[in-house]
């Protein structure tokens, strides 16, 4: 993620201000200048082509910051939203905001690795068939179960609630469970049904994740009547990853995206002095020489703090291998 400044101001901004806290003024996120622009007094911002841009009109409902092209109108983050709380549901309506939050920080992350996202629009026809639409759902009334299946991922919003997730993650022993971290998740399948189409990379695929049309039921059946293996630390990243090479593909996809964003999050802030990603000609070795010793140090700077490691992952040279391989097709889409 980007450091912000007000423009106003100069004052820091975080990604989700509207307002500057400094100076008073209000503001937006233009999607495609990848900045935080003060609006006017009708919420309205002229960019250096003489575009109009106005505040979307969700900023009220999910505390959207981002900046429409039509007046009353949504932004390209909320148009992905398929399905939302109704305005009856008050604990749903309440969660929805984290959730979309956690969207516009995956779209930001995508727009930083140069891939364009599809939305999905049976009615054009073409790639918008295959593109991609968020359902997030409530689960106050009915049962939800996180996913994605043909280019819809589908989020419970009480994962929002702290409580309900962190008691999730214990009954799962899980070591890390974030609503972003869903989010990257599910993106990951997405990523796999959309990228990985290619019989070069199907084979290669097939060779660090293992046969993808194995029976899922039966590795979900499986998965959780008798875990993972004893030796899982050596090839995956999780215990999760081990149910089915599907799953391996989408855990190893989001930790993809954990150590690109937290690299550059601490690049922007000064923590690093590598120029950005470009400076590695391949991810492992952004991994072993940057990514490695950096987690060590904030899995101990959280210990000091008295929290859990930051970090709680190690990653063997298998998924080394993994990661470059998700890297290389996250190159491949962003070419495209």
């Amino acid at each position: 993620m980007r450091s912000f400044r007000c423009r106003v101001c100069d004052n820091p901004l975080y990604a989700e201000n509207s307002l500057c806290v400094s100076c008073g003024s209000a503001l937006g996120y233009a999607r495609a200048e990848r900045a935080i622009v003060p609006v006017d007094a009708t919420g309205r911002y002229v960019d250096a082509a003489g575009l109009i841009w106005h505040v979307c009109a969700n900023l009220a409902v999910s505390g959207c910051t981002w900046l429409a092209p039509v007046e009353g109108g949504q932004c390209s983050s909320c148009d992905l939203t398929r399905t939302r709380p109704n305005d009856d549901d008050l604990v749903g309506l309440v969660n929805f905001p984290a959730a979309e939050q956690a969207k516009r920080h995956l779209l930001v992350e995508l727009d930083t690795l140069g891939v364009r996202i599809v939305g999905k629009d049976p009615v054009q026809g073409g790639d918008a068939v295959e593109g991609l639409a968020f359902d997030l759902l409530s689960s106050v009334d009915e049962n939800v179960v996180i996913g994605h299946a043909d280019g819809i991922i589908t989020i419970d919003l009480a994962e929002s609630d702290d409580a309900h997730r962190e008691q999730v993650r214990a009954k799962l022993a899980e070591p890390y469970r974030t609503m972003l971290g869903h989010f990257r998740h599910e993106f990951g399948h997405y990523a796999q049904w959309q990228w990985v189409r290619d019989e070069d990379l199907v084979a290669r695929a097939r060779e660090l994740f293992g046969d993808e049309t194995a029976d899922y039921q039966e590795a979900i059946d499986r998965h959780y009547a008798e875990g993972a293996p004893p030796d899982w630390p050596k090839s995956y990243i999780s215990t999760y990853a081990t149910m089915h090479p599907f799953e391996d593909f989408a855990e190893t996809f989001a930790h993809y995206l954990h150590i690109v964003d937290t690299i550059e999050t601490a690049r922007e802030f000064g923590l690093l002095t590598i120029g950005g990603l470009a400076d590695f000609s391949q991810f492992r070795d952004l991994v072993t020489g940057v990514w490695v010793p950096l987690s060590v140090a904030l899995n101990q700077i959280n210990r000091s703090m008295g929290k859990d490691d930051l970090y709680p992952f190690v990653i063997p040279p298998p998924v080394l291998d993994k990661l470059q391989f998700v890297a290389d097709v996250v190159g491949r889409a962003a070419a495209r």
